[in-house]
Protein backbone atom coordinates (compact mmCIF):
# COMPACT_ATOMS: atom_id res chain seq x y z
CA UNK A 1 0.00 0.00 0.00
CA UNK A 2 1.27 3.86 -0.43
CA UNK A 3 -0.41 6.43 0.89
CA UNK A 4 0.26 9.52 -1.72
CA UNK A 5 2.80 12.05 -0.01
CA UNK A 6 1.93 14.74 -2.58
CA UNK A 7 4.93 17.72 -3.67
CA UNK A 8 4.77 19.94 -0.47
CA UNK A 9 6.47 22.97 -2.47
CA UNK A 10 6.58 26.52 -2.70
CA UNK A 11 6.21 26.55 -6.50
CA UNK A 12 3.24 24.36 -6.14
CA UNK A 13 1.21 27.45 -3.69
CA UNK A 14 2.23 30.68 -6.19
CA UNK A 15 -1.01 32.52 -7.69
CA UNK A 16 1.62 32.30 -11.35
CA UNK A 17 -1.05 29.37 -11.77
CA UNK A 18 -2.93 32.72 -12.70
CA UNK A 19 -0.75 33.76 -15.26
CA UNK A 20 -0.24 29.87 -17.11
CA UNK A 21 -3.98 29.91 -17.53
CA UNK A 22 -4.64 33.70 -18.74
CA UNK A 23 -2.48 32.79 -21.42
CA UNK A 24 -4.91 29.87 -22.38
CA UNK A 25 30.85 24.99 -9.15
CA UNK A 26 35.90 23.70 -7.06
CA UNK A 27 38.82 26.28 -7.96
CA UNK A 28 40.87 29.18 -6.43
CA UNK A 29 38.31 32.13 -5.10
CA UNK A 30 39.42 35.14 -7.00
CA UNK A 31 40.02 38.04 -4.57
CA UNK A 32 36.61 39.48 -4.88
CA UNK A 33 33.62 37.77 -6.73
CA UNK A 34 31.88 39.77 -9.58
CA UNK A 35 30.76 43.28 -8.41
CA UNK A 36 31.98 43.30 -4.91
CA UNK A 37 30.21 39.91 -3.79
CA UNK A 38 31.66 38.73 -0.28
CA UNK A 39 34.37 36.12 -0.30
CA UNK A 40 34.99 35.21 3.20
CA UNK A 41 37.42 32.13 3.86
CA UNK A 42 35.78 29.08 4.70
CA UNK A 43 34.75 27.53 7.88
CA UNK A 44 36.57 24.50 8.95
CA UNK A 45 36.49 24.54 12.70
CA UNK A 46 35.08 21.38 13.97
CA UNK A 47 35.09 19.29 10.97
CA UNK A 48 36.13 16.20 10.80
CA UNK A 49 39.34 15.42 8.93
CA UNK A 50 38.23 12.98 6.49
CA UNK A 51 35.59 15.98 5.26
CA UNK A 52 38.76 19.22 4.99
CA UNK A 53 39.35 19.15 1.15
CA UNK A 54 35.83 19.30 0.89
CA UNK A 55 34.68 22.24 4.18
CA UNK A 56 38.38 23.75 2.96
CA UNK A 57 37.24 24.51 -0.91
CA UNK A 58 37.15 28.00 -1.50
CA UNK A 59 34.61 29.28 -4.81
CA UNK A 60 34.78 30.86 -7.81
CA UNK A 61 31.83 32.78 -8.87
CA UNK A 62 30.30 34.05 -11.93
CA UNK A 63 27.71 36.32 -12.85
CA UNK A 64 24.40 34.50 -13.97
CA UNK A 65 21.49 35.86 -14.67
CA UNK A 66 20.44 39.61 -14.74
CA UNK A 67 22.31 42.42 -12.23
CA UNK A 68 23.64 40.89 -8.99
CA UNK A 69 22.96 37.44 -9.51
CA UNK A 70 26.16 35.34 -9.31
CA UNK A 71 26.93 31.65 -9.68
CA UNK A 72 29.23 28.21 -8.81
CA UNK A 73 29.26 24.91 -8.13
CA UNK A 74 30.37 22.83 -4.65
CA UNK A 75 31.34 19.72 -4.67
CA UNK A 76 30.45 17.40 -1.65
CA UNK A 77 31.00 13.77 -0.97
CA UNK A 78 28.22 11.19 -2.33
CA UNK A 79 28.25 9.77 1.39
CA UNK A 80 29.45 11.34 4.30
CA UNK A 81 30.44 8.89 6.34
CA UNK A 82 32.88 7.38 3.53
CA UNK A 83 34.19 10.29 1.49
CA UNK A 84 36.04 8.27 -0.70
CA UNK A 85 32.37 6.69 -2.46
CA UNK A 86 32.96 10.02 -4.82
CA UNK A 87 31.76 13.20 -5.26
CA UNK A 88 28.71 15.01 -6.96
CA UNK A 89 28.07 18.74 -7.33
CA UNK A 90 25.68 21.29 -5.53
CA UNK A 91 24.51 24.42 -8.14
CA UNK A 92 24.16 27.22 -5.90
CA UNK A 93 23.16 30.88 -7.19
CA UNK A 94 23.46 34.01 -4.82
CA UNK A 95 21.57 37.47 -5.09
CA UNK A 96 24.07 39.96 -3.09
CA UNK A 97 22.94 41.83 -0.76
CA UNK A 98 21.62 45.88 -2.14
CA UNK A 99 23.00 47.51 1.07
CA UNK A 100 26.52 46.40 0.42
CA UNK A 101 27.29 45.55 4.06
CA UNK A 102 25.02 42.04 4.55
CA UNK A 103 24.87 40.13 7.63
CA UNK A 104 25.65 37.05 6.03
CA UNK A 105 24.52 34.68 3.86
CA UNK A 106 20.55 33.69 4.15
CA UNK A 107 20.13 30.15 2.51
CA UNK A 108 17.18 29.52 1.22
CA UNK A 109 14.87 26.29 0.41
CA UNK A 110 11.32 26.36 -1.82
CA UNK A 111 9.93 22.68 -1.02
CA UNK A 112 9.81 19.55 -2.97
CA UNK A 113 11.58 17.49 -2.04
CA UNK A 114 12.99 18.27 -5.60
CA UNK A 115 12.39 21.85 -6.33
CA UNK A 116 14.87 23.66 -7.59
CA UNK A 117 16.38 26.61 -5.56
CA UNK A 118 18.51 27.80 -8.09
CA UNK A 119 15.61 28.54 -10.44
CA UNK A 120 13.56 29.89 -7.76
CA UNK A 121 16.05 32.15 -6.30
CA UNK A 122 16.49 33.75 -10.24
CA UNK A 123 13.07 33.33 -11.48
CA UNK A 124 11.30 34.48 -8.36
CA UNK A 125 13.19 36.29 -5.97
CA UNK A 126 10.65 38.57 -4.36
CA UNK A 127 8.60 35.70 -3.85
CA UNK A 128 11.18 34.21 -1.55
CA UNK A 129 12.92 36.83 0.24
CA UNK A 130 11.27 40.53 0.56
CA UNK A 131 12.79 43.83 0.03
CA UNK A 132 13.86 43.80 3.80
CA UNK A 133 15.69 40.37 3.09
CA UNK A 134 17.35 41.04 -0.12
CA UNK A 135 18.69 44.17 1.38
CA UNK A 136 20.28 42.52 4.95
CA UNK A 137 21.31 39.27 3.35
CA UNK A 138 22.83 37.30 0.13
CA UNK A 139 20.19 35.53 -0.52
CA UNK A 140 21.37 31.84 -1.54
CA UNK A 141 19.32 29.27 -3.37
CA UNK A 142 20.79 25.88 -4.17
CA UNK A 143 19.73 22.82 -5.74
CA UNK A 144 19.70 19.58 -3.34
CA UNK A 145 21.44 16.42 -4.47
CA UNK A 146 19.66 14.87 -7.50
CA UNK A 147 17.81 18.20 -8.34
CA UNK A 148 17.76 20.75 -11.24
CA UNK A 149 21.67 21.13 -11.75
CA UNK A 150 23.04 19.43 -8.69
CA UNK A 151 24.21 15.84 -9.79
CA UNK A 152 20.52 15.18 -10.58
CA UNK A 153 18.04 12.01 -10.13
CA UNK A 154 17.23 11.08 -13.76
CA UNK A 155 14.62 8.70 -14.85
CA UNK A 156 12.73 9.09 -17.84
CA UNK A 157 12.54 12.17 -21.19
CA UNK A 158 9.30 13.68 -21.33
CA UNK A 159 7.78 11.02 -23.29
CA UNK A 160 8.33 8.56 -20.40
CA UNK A 161 7.59 10.78 -17.84
CA UNK A 162 4.16 11.51 -19.87
CA UNK A 163 3.21 7.51 -19.31
CA UNK A 164 4.43 7.61 -16.16
CA UNK A 165 2.20 10.02 -14.62
CA UNK A 166 -1.20 10.46 -17.21
CA UNK A 167 -1.63 7.17 -18.68
CA UNK A 168 -4.72 5.52 -17.17
CA UNK A 169 -3.97 2.33 -16.10
CA UNK A 170 -6.43 -1.14 -17.49
CA UNK A 171 -9.16 -2.86 -15.13
CA UNK A 172 -10.97 -1.25 -12.44
CA UNK A 173 -9.59 0.84 -9.78
CA UNK A 174 -8.54 -1.65 -6.97
CA UNK A 175 -8.57 -4.93 -9.08
CA UNK A 176 -5.92 -7.30 -9.88
CA UNK A 177 -5.57 -5.88 -13.43
CA UNK A 178 -4.88 -2.87 -12.32
CA UNK A 179 -2.72 -2.91 -9.16
CA UNK A 180 -0.58 -5.35 -11.50
CA UNK A 181 -0.19 -3.00 -14.02
CA UNK A 182 0.87 0.17 -11.13
CA UNK A 183 3.53 -2.21 -9.72
CA UNK A 184 4.73 -2.56 -13.05
CA UNK A 185 4.76 0.71 -13.85
CA UNK A 186 6.76 1.62 -10.65
CA UNK A 187 8.87 -0.70 -11.25
CA UNK A 188 9.52 -0.21 -14.79
CA UNK A 189 10.23 3.77 -12.93
CA UNK A 190 12.78 2.44 -10.30
CA UNK A 191 15.11 0.38 -12.89
CA UNK A 192 15.17 3.35 -14.81
CA UNK A 193 16.26 5.88 -11.88
CA UNK A 194 18.58 3.36 -10.93
CA UNK A 195 19.72 3.17 -14.88
CA UNK A 196 19.82 6.78 -15.59
CA UNK A 197 21.07 8.55 -12.56
CA UNK A 198 24.92 7.16 -12.06
CA UNK A 199 24.74 5.69 -8.67
CA UNK A 200 23.46 8.23 -6.77
CA UNK A 201 20.48 7.43 -5.17
CA UNK A 202 21.30 5.49 -2.15
CA UNK A 203 22.61 8.68 -1.37
CA UNK A 204 19.50 10.99 -1.89
CA UNK A 205 18.15 11.78 1.63
CA UNK A 206 16.95 14.79 3.27
CA UNK A 207 19.72 14.02 5.91
CA UNK A 208 22.60 14.05 3.47
CA UNK A 209 20.91 17.41 1.99
CA UNK A 210 20.97 19.16 5.50
CA UNK A 211 24.43 17.85 6.22
CA UNK A 212 24.66 19.59 2.25
CA UNK A 213 23.84 23.16 3.70
CA UNK A 214 26.33 23.27 6.51
CA UNK A 215 28.98 22.54 3.74
CA UNK A 216 27.40 25.16 1.91
CA UNK A 217 27.54 27.32 5.49
CA UNK A 218 31.47 26.53 5.62
CA UNK A 219 32.41 27.29 2.18
CA UNK A 220 30.60 30.82 2.12
CA UNK A 221 32.32 32.02 4.93
CA UNK A 222 29.53 31.49 7.70
CA UNK A 223 30.12 30.67 11.27
CA UNK A 224 26.38 30.05 11.09
CA UNK A 225 23.48 28.62 9.51
CA UNK A 226 21.10 31.50 8.68
CA UNK A 227 17.80 29.83 6.80
CA UNK A 228 14.53 30.32 5.07
CA UNK A 229 12.77 26.97 4.44
CA UNK A 230 9.51 26.62 2.77
CA UNK A 231 7.00 23.19 3.03
CA UNK A 232 9.58 20.31 2.96
CA UNK A 233 12.23 22.64 3.11
CA UNK A 234 10.91 23.07 7.23
CA UNK A 235 11.59 19.69 7.25
CA UNK A 236 15.15 19.99 5.53
CA UNK A 237 15.84 22.97 8.09
CA UNK A 238 14.58 21.09 11.03
CA UNK A 239 16.86 17.92 10.06
CA UNK A 240 20.26 20.53 9.98
CA UNK A 241 18.93 21.95 13.57
CA UNK A 242 18.78 18.27 15.24
CA UNK A 243 22.02 17.72 13.30
CA UNK A 244 23.99 20.99 13.89
CA UNK A 245 22.38 23.05 16.82
CA UNK A 246 25.32 24.82 17.30
CA UNK A 247 25.79 26.12 14.11
CA UNK A 248 22.09 27.19 13.60
CA UNK A 249 21.79 31.11 13.34
CA UNK A 250 18.61 32.51 12.73
CA UNK A 251 15.81 29.90 11.18
CA UNK A 252 12.65 30.70 10.18
CA UNK A 253 10.76 27.45 9.25
CA UNK A 254 7.33 28.08 6.73
CA UNK A 255 4.49 25.25 6.85
CA UNK A 256 6.34 23.14 9.36
CA UNK A 257 6.20 19.64 8.89
CA UNK A 258 6.54 17.06 11.77
CA UNK A 259 9.64 15.16 11.45
CA UNK A 260 7.99 11.84 13.86
CA UNK A 261 5.33 11.25 11.94
CA UNK A 262 5.51 7.88 9.39
CA UNK A 263 4.48 7.98 5.83
CA UNK A 264 1.06 6.49 5.81
CA UNK A 265 0.80 9.19 8.65
CA UNK A 266 1.87 12.07 6.74
CA UNK A 267 -0.50 11.03 3.68
CA UNK A 268 -3.38 10.61 5.84
CA UNK A 269 -2.87 14.36 6.56
CA UNK A 270 -2.46 15.67 3.86
CA UNK A 271 -5.24 13.97 2.35
CA UNK A 272 -7.72 15.21 5.18
CA UNK A 273 -6.03 18.91 4.23
CA UNK A 274 -6.81 18.76 0.54
CA UNK A 275 -10.24 17.73 1.54
CA UNK A 276 -10.58 20.29 3.73
CA UNK A 277 -9.30 22.80 1.35
CA UNK A 278 -11.46 21.31 -1.17
CA UNK A 279 -14.69 22.38 0.88
CA UNK A 280 -12.96 25.71 1.78
CA UNK A 281 -13.06 26.40 -1.95
CA UNK A 282 -16.60 24.98 -2.05
CA UNK A 283 -17.86 27.41 0.25
CA UNK A 284 -16.45 30.16 -1.80
CA UNK A 285 -17.48 28.88 -5.14
CA UNK A 286 -21.41 28.74 -3.65
CA UNK A 287 -21.12 32.32 -2.89
CA UNK A 288 -20.62 33.19 -6.85
CA UNK A 289 -22.67 33.49 -9.90
CA UNK A 290 -19.88 30.90 -11.97
CA UNK A 291 -19.62 28.06 -9.18
CA UNK A 292 -20.52 25.22 -11.50
CA UNK A 293 -22.35 23.60 -8.28
CA UNK A 294 -25.25 24.35 -6.22
CA UNK A 295 -26.87 23.91 -2.80
CA UNK A 296 -25.03 22.66 0.52
CA UNK A 297 -21.49 22.48 0.52
CA UNK A 298 -22.38 18.85 0.83
CA UNK A 299 -23.82 18.78 -2.30
CA UNK A 300 -21.37 20.16 -3.97
CA UNK A 301 -18.58 17.55 -2.56
CA UNK A 302 -20.82 14.89 -3.34
CA UNK A 303 -20.98 16.24 -7.23
CA UNK A 304 -17.36 16.56 -6.97
CA UNK A 305 -17.19 12.44 -6.33
CA UNK A 306 -19.15 12.05 -8.62
CA UNK A 307 -17.13 13.85 -11.02
CA UNK A 308 -13.99 11.77 -9.86
CA UNK A 309 -16.26 8.72 -10.35
CA UNK A 310 -17.52 9.13 -13.84
CA UNK A 311 -13.58 10.23 -14.69
CA UNK A 312 -12.44 7.06 -13.24
CA UNK A 313 -14.94 4.79 -15.28
CA UNK A 314 -15.12 7.18 -18.27
CA UNK A 315 -11.68 9.21 -18.86
CA UNK A 316 -12.58 12.45 -20.61
CA UNK A 317 -10.13 13.00 -24.02
CA UNK A 318 -8.17 16.28 -24.53
CA UNK A 319 -7.24 17.97 -27.83
CA UNK A 320 -3.62 16.36 -27.34
CA UNK A 321 -4.88 13.23 -26.96
CA UNK A 322 -4.45 12.48 -23.54
CA UNK A 323 -7.16 10.90 -21.03
CA UNK A 324 -7.88 12.95 -18.40
CA UNK A 325 -8.73 9.92 -15.43
CA UNK A 326 -9.46 10.32 -11.59
CA UNK A 327 -6.13 10.64 -10.63
CA UNK A 328 -4.89 12.94 -13.66
CA UNK A 329 -8.50 15.60 -12.20
CA UNK A 330 -7.03 14.81 -8.81
CA UNK A 331 -4.14 16.50 -9.32
CA UNK A 332 -5.31 19.48 -10.82
CA UNK A 333 -7.57 19.92 -7.99
CA UNK A 334 -4.88 19.58 -5.92
CA UNK A 335 -2.65 22.07 -7.69
CA UNK A 336 -5.34 24.58 -7.33
CA UNK A 337 -5.57 24.30 -4.13
CA UNK A 338 -2.44 25.71 -2.76
CA UNK A 339 -3.69 28.77 -3.29
CA UNK A 340 -7.27 30.69 -2.82
CA UNK A 341 -6.08 32.95 -5.59
CA UNK A 342 -5.94 30.40 -7.75
CA UNK A 343 -9.74 28.88 -6.62
CA UNK A 344 -11.58 31.07 -9.82
CA UNK A 345 -9.30 28.49 -12.25
CA UNK A 346 -10.45 25.85 -10.17
CA UNK A 347 -14.12 26.84 -10.60
CA UNK A 348 -12.98 26.88 -14.51
CA UNK A 349 -11.43 23.65 -14.85
CA UNK A 350 -14.17 21.77 -12.89
CA UNK A 351 -17.54 23.40 -15.32
CA UNK A 352 -15.84 22.75 -18.10
CA UNK A 353 -14.69 19.11 -17.27
CA UNK A 354 -18.85 18.93 -16.65
CA UNK A 355 -18.85 20.02 -20.29
CA UNK A 356 -16.77 17.19 -21.54
CA UNK A 357 -13.75 19.77 -22.05
CA UNK A 358 -10.65 18.19 -20.12
CA UNK A 359 -8.32 21.37 -21.34
CA UNK A 360 -8.24 23.34 -17.97
CA UNK A 361 -8.12 20.45 -16.17
CA UNK A 362 -4.94 19.29 -17.87
CA UNK A 363 -3.26 22.81 -17.53
CA UNK A 364 -3.46 22.84 -13.41
CA UNK A 365 -2.28 19.31 -13.46
CA UNK A 366 0.42 20.05 -16.15
CA UNK A 367 1.67 22.88 -13.79
CA UNK A 368 2.01 20.48 -10.88
CA UNK A 369 3.63 18.43 -12.94
CA UNK A 370 6.06 21.14 -13.83
CA UNK A 371 5.08 20.29 -17.87
CA UNK A 372 5.32 23.34 -20.15
CA UNK A 373 4.45 22.38 -23.97
CA UNK A 374 5.00 19.08 -23.52
CA UNK A 375 8.46 18.84 -22.13
CA UNK A 376 9.49 19.07 -17.93
CA UNK A 377 10.88 22.09 -17.28
CA UNK A 378 13.00 20.16 -13.82
CA UNK A 379 12.69 17.07 -12.84
CA UNK A 380 10.94 17.42 -9.39
CA UNK A 381 8.87 14.52 -10.02
CA UNK A 382 11.22 12.27 -10.27
CA UNK A 383 13.91 13.71 -7.22
CA UNK A 384 10.79 13.71 -5.02
CA UNK A 385 10.26 9.96 -5.44
CA UNK A 386 14.01 9.22 -4.85
CA UNK A 387 13.96 11.43 -1.33
CA UNK A 388 10.86 9.60 -0.39
CA UNK A 389 11.65 6.32 -0.69
CA UNK A 390 15.15 6.72 1.05
CA UNK A 391 13.95 8.94 3.92
CA UNK A 392 10.55 6.53 4.94
CA UNK A 393 10.84 3.20 5.95
CA UNK A 394 8.62 0.71 4.40
CA UNK A 395 5.46 0.17 6.42
CA UNK A 396 3.54 -2.92 6.94
CA UNK A 397 0.49 -3.41 5.44
CA UNK A 398 -1.68 -4.97 7.88
CA UNK A 399 -2.85 -2.15 8.93
CA UNK A 400 -4.59 -1.13 5.62
CA UNK A 401 -7.90 -1.78 6.20
CA UNK A 402 -7.93 0.60 8.95
CA UNK A 403 -6.29 3.25 6.91
CA UNK A 404 -8.28 2.92 4.23
CA UNK A 405 -11.67 3.45 6.74
CA UNK A 406 -10.01 6.03 8.50
CA UNK A 407 -9.26 7.75 5.16
CA UNK A 408 -13.04 7.39 4.01
CA UNK A 409 -14.09 8.86 7.01
CA UNK A 410 -12.19 11.87 7.50
CA UNK A 411 -11.39 12.63 3.35
CA UNK A 412 -14.32 10.83 1.91
CA UNK A 413 -13.77 12.79 -1.72
CA UNK A 414 -10.24 12.02 -2.11
CA UNK A 415 -10.11 8.69 -0.43
CA UNK A 416 -10.22 6.59 -3.39
CA UNK A 417 -7.74 8.10 -5.45
CA UNK A 418 -5.28 8.82 -2.56
CA UNK A 419 -4.23 4.96 -1.90
CA UNK A 420 -2.34 2.44 -3.97
CA UNK A 421 0.29 0.07 -4.63
CA UNK A 422 3.70 0.90 -3.13
CA UNK A 423 5.20 3.34 -5.23
CA UNK A 424 8.61 2.22 -3.50
CA UNK A 425 8.13 -1.42 -3.13
CA UNK A 426 10.95 -1.90 -6.00
CA UNK A 427 12.86 1.42 -5.40
CA UNK A 428 16.72 -0.20 -5.91
CA UNK A 429 17.85 2.22 -2.67
CA UNK A 430 17.12 0.37 0.53
CA UNK A 431 15.54 3.20 2.78
CA UNK A 432 17.49 4.93 5.84
CA UNK A 433 15.69 7.17 7.37
CA UNK A 434 13.23 6.52 9.88
CA UNK A 435 10.35 9.30 12.00
CA UNK A 436 11.53 10.95 14.98
CA UNK A 437 10.72 13.97 16.61
CA UNK A 438 13.67 16.67 16.47
CA UNK A 439 13.89 18.64 19.31
CA UNK A 440 17.34 20.51 18.64
CA UNK A 441 18.62 21.02 22.28
CA UNK A 442 21.13 24.08 22.29
CA UNK A 443 19.76 25.76 19.24
CA UNK A 444 19.01 29.74 19.20
CA UNK A 445 15.11 30.49 18.97
CA UNK A 446 13.34 28.45 15.69
CA UNK A 447 10.57 30.29 14.25
CA UNK A 448 7.81 27.89 12.86
CA UNK A 449 5.02 29.77 10.77
CA UNK A 450 2.07 27.20 10.41
CA UNK A 451 -1.24 28.50 8.26
CA UNK A 452 -4.54 27.13 10.01
CA UNK A 453 -6.01 26.17 6.24
CA UNK A 454 -2.74 25.10 4.37
CA UNK A 455 -3.72 22.01 2.65
CA UNK A 456 -0.18 20.48 1.82
CA UNK A 457 1.58 21.08 5.64
CA UNK A 458 -1.38 21.02 7.50
CA UNK A 459 -1.03 23.33 10.38
CA UNK A 460 -1.40 20.53 13.17
CA UNK A 461 2.05 19.70 11.86
CA UNK A 462 3.67 22.90 12.45
CA UNK A 463 2.55 23.11 15.85
CA UNK A 464 3.97 20.08 16.58
CA UNK A 465 7.44 20.77 15.19
CA UNK A 466 7.11 23.86 16.94
CA UNK A 467 6.71 22.14 20.04
CA UNK A 468 9.19 19.38 19.42
CA UNK A 469 12.02 21.97 19.58
CA UNK A 470 13.14 23.34 22.10
CA UNK A 471 13.45 26.89 21.29
CA UNK A 472 10.27 26.41 19.12
CA UNK A 473 8.59 29.71 18.42
CA UNK A 474 5.03 29.29 16.55
CA UNK A 475 3.86 32.32 14.89
CA UNK A 476 0.50 31.20 13.23
CA UNK A 477 -1.27 32.41 10.23
CA UNK A 478 -4.79 32.38 10.26
CA UNK A 479 -5.93 31.37 6.68
CA UNK A 480 -6.36 29.43 3.47
CA UNK A 481 -3.55 27.93 0.99
CA UNK A 482 0.16 26.75 1.46
CA UNK A 483 2.45 28.40 3.61
CA UNK A 484 2.40 31.91 5.26
CA UNK A 485 4.96 34.78 4.63
CA UNK A 486 5.53 36.78 1.79
CA UNK A 487 1.63 35.97 1.08
CA UNK A 488 0.65 39.88 1.34
CA UNK A 489 -0.14 39.42 5.50
CA UNK A 490 2.16 42.18 7.27
CA UNK A 491 2.12 40.75 10.47
CA UNK A 492 3.41 37.31 9.23
CA UNK A 493 5.58 39.53 7.41
CA UNK A 494 6.92 41.63 10.02
CA UNK A 495 7.79 38.44 12.34
CA UNK A 496 9.36 36.86 9.89
CA UNK A 497 11.93 39.66 9.15
CA UNK A 498 12.60 41.11 12.52
CA UNK A 499 13.99 38.25 13.42
CA UNK A 500 15.95 37.36 10.57
CA UNK A 501 17.21 40.91 10.51
CA UNK A 502 17.32 42.11 13.87
CA UNK A 503 17.08 39.19 15.77
CA UNK A 504 13.55 39.85 17.79
CA UNK A 505 12.00 36.74 18.25
CA UNK A 506 8.08 37.17 18.12
CA UNK A 507 5.96 36.97 20.95
CA UNK A 508 5.10 33.20 21.71
CA UNK A 509 2.14 32.39 20.06
CA UNK A 510 1.72 35.11 17.96
CA UNK A 511 -1.42 34.59 16.02
CA UNK A 512 -1.49 36.81 12.74
CA UNK A 513 -5.06 36.88 11.22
Amino acid sequence: MNLRRRVAALIGGLAVVAVALSGCLYAQIPPMAPDGGRSLAPQTQGVDAALLPYYGQTLTWSACGSAGFDCTTVTAPRDYSDPSAGDLSLAVIRHRATSGEPLGSLLTNPGGPGVSGVDTVRDSLSLVADEALTRSFDVIGFDPRGVGQSTAVSCYDAAGMDSYLYDVPPGARGSDERNAALEQRQADFAQACEAGSNGILPYISTENAARDMDLLRAVLGDEKLNYLGFSYGSLLGATYAGLFPERVGRMVLDGGIDPSLAGSESGIAQAVGFENALRAFMADCLRTSECPFSGSVDDAMDDVASMLARADARPLANGDGRLLGADTLLTAIVAALYSDQNWPYLRVALADVQNGDASVAFQLADFYNGRVDGRYTDNTMQALRAYNCVDYPREDDADETAVQQQLAQEAPVVAPYWVGPDACAAWPAPPTGAPAAITAPGSPPIVVLGTTGDPATPYAEAQALAAQLSQGVLVTYVGEGHLAYNKGNDCVNSAVDDYLVDDTVPAADLRCE
